[in-house]
């Protein structure tokens, strides 16, 4: 049985160049979960993200086993907001709200993600899993680069992506600040973790 991995299938939007560059996202899939405040103080941050991912892999293992089809859970992802998105380049995550999500293939159905959080509740019931749900996102025209370092070095990144490259290019932002997290913090050294930075956009005579 081949196992599909979507950084490699869709590799334009998992690993993009460390260059800001404009691309066309699909609409996908997705598990998600809402919540605001600093990922690194609110409870309810951890609690989504081990509900979401217990889900993710649940639903891979039904896939495998009934569907034949098995594939890399795809990496974690967040859409980030606030009231005022200077907040962003300020870091005041007390002010940010977000929703975490990882994307899901177009195969998995409606029944077999209700599946997996069934099994889910009788295993472990984490304390988000009432608040996953299947979702899909589509995002569209969107400006992007490939972030190397730190979470809080990101904001010069940000600003230049923010200020000069999208109205310099024609473009206005809209939609939601977004971000895919390719590696785990746990292991990597915050000077090496590697995050895609996205923000969806539209022409300037568009708006």
């Amino acid at each position: 049985m081949s196992k599909v991995d979507f950084k490699k299938t869709l590799k334009h939007l998992y690993t993009p160049k460390k260059k800001f560059e404009v691309v066309e996202v699909p609409e996908m899939q997705f598990i998600m979960v809402d919540g605001h405040g600093d990922p690194n103080t609110v409870k309810e941050y951890a609690e989504a993200v081990e509900a979401l991912y217990a889900v993710a892999y649940k639903m891979k293992f039904i896939s495998k086993k009934t569907l034949e089809k098995d594939y890399v859970v795809p990496p974690l992802e967040g859409l980030w907001w606030a009231e005022n998105m200077d907040t962003f380049v300020t870091r005041d995550k007390s002010a940010w709200d977000w929703t975490m999500m990882i994307m899901t293939p177009e195969w998995i159905s409606s029944d077999i993600f209700d599946q997996a959080v069934e099994e889910v509740r009788k295993k472990k019931n984490p304390a988000a899993l009432g608040k996953v749900r299947l979702e899909r996102y589509a995002e569209g025209l969107s400006a992007q680069i490939m972030h190397v370092g730190s979470y809080d070095d990101e904001a010069p990144t940000l600003a230049k992506m923010h200020d000069e490259f999208i109205p310099e290019n024609g473009y206005a932002m809209t939609g939601k600040h977004h971000e895919i997290y390719l590696s785990d913090p746990r292991r990597v050294a915050p000077e090496k973790l590697k995050t895609v930075l996205r923000q969806p956009v539209k022409e300037k005579n568009t708006i």
